[in-house]
């Protein structure tokens, strides 16, 4: 028999969906969050052949490195993606970049159909390489949406483990 899946909900059978989550910068939840891309790690492999043994090729662990994360948000007021990408180099040139508040911690939940925090992961020492204020205007183009979005590098993330399996009804 397999192990349960969900500890405290064991009559839950499906994994969460992706379509409800939450990104928190600055202890704030971001307005209009659309899409962010995965969480992705590499790390790279190591080939070497010992003297005693030069027909057989070991492989090790080398230096992992992190994908860079996007972020969409609807086209809003919430001013977060364009003040953080401001902090890196403004209008004012690289004597007003701000070397103390440039990287973020960032939080991404998960929420379950509750809308409750299911899993919480926590991008470390995060900044924009990337922005974009405006997408492409069309006026031929009457039901699109305007998606601003920046690319965050950052040095790793890992997952909070003080957040449980909420209680599902």
């Amino acid at each position: 028999m397999a192990a349960p899946m969900f500890p405290v909900n064991a009559h839950r059978h499906d994994p969460y969906r992706t379509f409800k989550f939450r990104v928190i910068i600055d202890g704030k939840p971001v307005a209009g969050m659309r899409k962010m891309t995965a969480l992705k790690k590499k790390t790279e492999p190591v080939k070497w052949r010992t003297a005693g043994d030069p027909s057989h090729e070991r492989i090790m662990p080398g230096g992992t490195s992190y994908e860079p994360v996007t972020l969409e948000q609807g086209l809003t007021h919430d001013p977060v993606f364009e003040e953080w990408a401001n902090l890196i180099n403004n209008i004012e040139g690289d004597s007003a970049m701000s070397l103390k508040n440039f990287r973020k911690e960032v939080i991404i939940s998960l929420l379950n159909l509750q809308g409750q925090v299911a899993i919480n992961y926590v991008l470390h020492r995060a900044w924009v390489s990337d922005y974009q204020a405006m997408p492409d205007l069309d006026a031929g183009s009457m039901n699109a949406v305007g998606i601003q979005s920046i690319t965050l590098q950052h040095e790793g993330w890992e997952r909070d483990t003080a957040v449980n399996e909420p209680t599902e009804s």
